[in-house]
C-alpha cells in the first residue's frame, strides 16, 4: 500500500509554476498585463527611493564640512570636505547623550505600556461580551480621530496639579494615551482571528485567563505588536510639541527638543544640526531592522483571505 507522503509531489519550481498556470494569472498581471509585476516593483522601488533620499541626504552632509554643505549638498564627501566636526560639537558642547537617554526611557517606557495595556484592553473588548463593549471600542475608535495636542492645556493643568512637570513620567503618560486606541483597535482584530478552540483548550486544562493571555495569546499576535511597536514609537521619538510644552527643563529634554538648540534666529549651526539628527534616526533604523519582518506579516495579514 502506498503511503500518503509518497504521493505528495515535491514543492520544486517546476511544480510551483504549474500551480501558478492551473490558478490562472495573478490580480496585477489581470490589471496591468503580463508585465504588470515588473511595473509594481519599479513603482515600489521609485517610492523607496523617495522615502529614502531625506535620510541618505542627511546622513551624507553630517559628516562634510560646512563649506561643502552649502557648495554642493548632493555632492558625497570626499578627503578635503569630509569632516567630522558636527558630531564633535554635539558631544562635547552639550548635553546631547542625556538628551539621547530621555528620548530612549520615554520611547520605551510608553512602549511597553501601550502594548501591555491594549494588548489587555484587546483582549476583553474581543473575548468577553459585557454590557458596554461595543460602547468602549467605539470610544477606542473616537480617540484614534481627535488628536490629542486638542486637550493640551488640560493636559498641562493636569500635569501641574500632579507635580509631574519638567518629569519624564509625564511625557510617557501622555504618549501611552495617544497610542492606545491605536494599539487597541489593531490587536483586539489580532486577537478574534485566534481559534477559539486554542483557548477552550486551555481552559479545559485549568490555565487561569492570566496564563492564557501571556502563554498563548501574546506570542501569536507578535507580528500585531511589532506593528503597534513602529506606529507608536516614530511619534514619540519624533514629538516636539509636548517636551516643549511638559518637559522643557535641560534635564528632561529629549532628543528633538534638544536639537533646537542649534538652529537660531539669524543663523543656525548645520553641521550640529545635522549630526544630531543622524545619531537621532539610529534606533528607528534598527527598530525596524529588527521588527520589519513581523511588520509585514502585520500589516499584511488578512490581505490574501
Amino acid at each position: 500500500m502506498t503511503s500518503a507522503s509518497s504521493t505528495i509531489a515535491p514543492a520544486t519550481p517546476e511544480n510551483r509554476d504549474k500551480v501558478r498556470t492551473a490558478r490562472g494569472p495573478s490580480l496585477i498581471q489581470r490589471s496591468f498585463g503580463p508585465a504588470g509585476h515588473i511595473w509594481v516593483h519599479i513603482v515600489l522601488c521609485l517610492y523607496a527611493v523617495i522615502a529614502l533620499f531625506p535620510i541618505a541626504l542627511i546622513l551624507i552632509n553630517s559628516v562634510k564640512s560646512r563649506q561643502a554643505i552649502f557648495d554642493n549638498p548632493m555632492a558625497l564627501p570626499t578627503v578635503d570636505s569630509f569632516s567630522l566636526i558636527g558630531f564633535h560639537k554635539v558631544l562635547s558642547n552639550t548635553n546631547f547623550l542625556l538628551y539621547f537617554g530621555n528620548s530612549l526611557v520615554v520611547t520605551i517606557g510608553s512602549l511597553i505600556l501601550i502594548v501591555l495595556f491594549g494588548a489587555m484592553a484587546g483582549w476583553a473588548l474581543s473575548e468577553y461580551k459585557f454590557r458596554g463593549n461595543r460602547l468602549m471600542t467605539l470610544f477606542m475608535a473616537i480617540g484614534i480621530m481627535i488628536p490629542i495636542r486638542l486637550g493640551t492645556v488640560s493636559i498641562l493643568q493636569l500635569v501641574v496639579a500632579l507635580d509631574l512637570i519638567n518629569t519624564r513620567t509625564a511625557l510617557i503618560l501622555v504618549y501611552t494615551a495617544q497610542g492606545l486606541p491605536l494599539a487597541v483597535m489593531i490587536l483586539s482584530e489580532f486577537i478574534r482571528q485566534i481559534p477559539t478552540e486554542l483557548k477552550d483548550a486551555a481552559r479545559c486544562d485549568g490555565v487561569g485567563e492570566f496564563k492564557i493571555f501571556f502563554q498563548v495569546i501574546l506570542p501569536l499576535i507578535r507580528p500585531a505588536i511589532a506593528t503597534v511597536a513602529v506606529f507608536t514609537m516614530i511619534p514619540a521619538w519624533n514629538d516636539l510639541w509636548f517636551p516643549l510644552i511638559l518637559a522643557p527643563g535641560d534635564q528632561t529634554k529629549t532628543v528633538t527638543l534638544g536639537v533646537q538648540q542649534f538652529i537660531g534666529q539669524y543663523a543656525t549651526d548645520w553641521n550640529s544640526v545635522l549630526a544630531a539628527l543622524s545619531m537621532a534616526v539610529i534606533p528607528i533604523l534598527i527598530l525596524y531592522t529588527l521588527f520589519s519582518r513581523q511588520l509585514i506579516r502585520g500589516l499584511t495579514s488578512g490581505a490574501v483571505k
